[in-house]
């Protein structure tokens, strides 16, 4: 286990250890919280400690008295499940106090947490501190996640990414104290585990599980591409990839729109002029609300019947939801494949989308993400763009639970 979850942020893991969606969804959004979990010395310094279990007696009172008393104050629910600003402080205290050189909590930050890369905004703090920014970050994940999809709070892109249910609705309350009665499940032990369930359940009830469509990538929809990967001399190629970012379609029957076949024939060219041995489609489920069709699958299979581009040439990206982590994600798999990072990569798209990438779009990363996910390279055309991945990408956003 000692390697695990580092290998699943840097997307190394032969991934059968975790069927289930719920799982994937966890470990993407709250990493650090699951490493506590699955680490037994972790998990054991935790369980032990006296004022974590106060922590968790505390909130399962909460839970309970909310239970009894809420009735259809759904941000009276929202309140008691959620970790306050004095739970978090009293959490990064007692972190802080548990921390000691050479034991489990400093192992852990050693050798899992910094090489996985999920927390990388902190890399220039000490071990104790990147714990605590970490706990910090899951914790507001986790808040986030139950302010959107429980209280209805407006996401950073509500046209998309909104709640799925009337909030006001007759029925809706009972679903929410529901979901709290399973939350408060004696079972959990550690203090974090009532909110940080309640929160995956706030997902799935929403079908909001799309961080976990397609995984395990790599022994999946990627696996041919993947296999095709480590035969590859890219020396022999300009560029390591061609993305080509989706653009989806505004009708709910519509599986691909005419300007990502477009996008997908703009790259096919280019592949077959052999400037690239592979071409990545980016895009999840996006556009319509709550649409069925997948940007990256469609075009695979367009690029594949229609184009006659080979399977082992395509890799899929079905997570991006906007043009920063279309960019974002390119960058994740090609250092997790172990493509060459210093080698320029090829995005090919509309005009429009193309001038915003190299324009506007890395201000944009900034603001969002909190660093530059690609450094710009050479303009060929006004659909075609040179970039440089950044492994800072690895960095987990905490505000986009169904892409983090």
């Amino acid at each position: 286990m000692r390697f695990l979850f580092i290998l699943i942020c840097s997307g190394l893991l032969s991934t059968h250890l975790f069927a289930q969606e719920n799982k994937y969804v966890q470990y993407k959004n709250y990493y650090l919280l699951t490493l506590l979990q699955e680490d037994p010395a972790t998990r054991k310094i935790l369980e032990n400690d006296l004022t974590f279990k106060d922590l968790l007696k505390n909130k399962g009172a909460k839970i309970n008295d909310a239970i009894k008393k809420c009735s259809n104050n759904i941000g009276c629910y929202a309140t008691a499940i959620k970790f306050s600003d004095w739970e978090i402080s009293a959490v990064s205290k007692n972190l802080r106090t548990l921390f000691k050189t050479d034991n489990a909590l400093d192992q852990l930050v050693r050798n899992q947490l910094i090489p996985s890369g999920c927390y990388g905004l902190y890399k220039q703090l000490s071990p104790e501190e990147i714990l605590v920014k970490a706990w910090e970050q899951d914790a507001i994940s986790i808040n986030h996640t139950i302010s959107v999809y429980t209280e209805g709070i407006p996401p950073n892109y509500p046209a998309i990414d909104s709640i799925g249910f009337d909030i006001k609705a007759k029925g809706y309350p009972e679903l929410v104290s529901t979901n709290m009665i399973l939350s408060s499940d004696t079972a959990q032990k550690l203090f974090f585990e009532p909110a940080m369930r309640f929160a995956l359940i706030s997902l799935e009830i929403n079908e909001r599980n799309d961080a976990a469509d397609f995984e395990p990538l790599a022994t999946g929809v990627n696996k041919m591409a993947l296999s095709a990967i480590e035969k590859t001399n890219f020396k022999n190629y300009k560029y390591s990839l061609i993305l080509v970012p989706g653009e989806g379609p505004e009708e709910q029957n519509t599986a691909l729109s005419a300007g990502g076949m477009l996008r997908c024939r703009l790259a096919a060219v280019q592949y077959y002029n052999k400037v690239a041995p592979f071409i990545m489609v980016s895009g999840g489920r996006v556009h319509p609300y709550k649409t069925k069709y997948n940007e990256a699958l469609e075009m695979k299979k367009y690029l594949m019947h229609t184009l006659q581009v080979p399977e082992s040439a395509i890799l899929m990206e079905p997570h991006a939801r906007h043009t920063t982590t279309n960019m974002r994600n390119a960058a994740r798999i090609i250092f997790r494949y172990h493509m060459p990072m210093e080698q320029p990569a090829l995005v090919v798209t509309a005009k429009s989308q193309s001038m915003y990438i190299s324009n506007v779009l890395l201000k944009r990363c900034i603001k969002e993400l909190g660093y530059e996910p690609y450094k710009l390279g050479k303009r060929l055309s006004d659909n075609e763009l040179e970039f440089y991945p950044n492994a800072m990408s690895l960095q987990i956003d905490l505000d986009e639970p169904m892409d983090p």
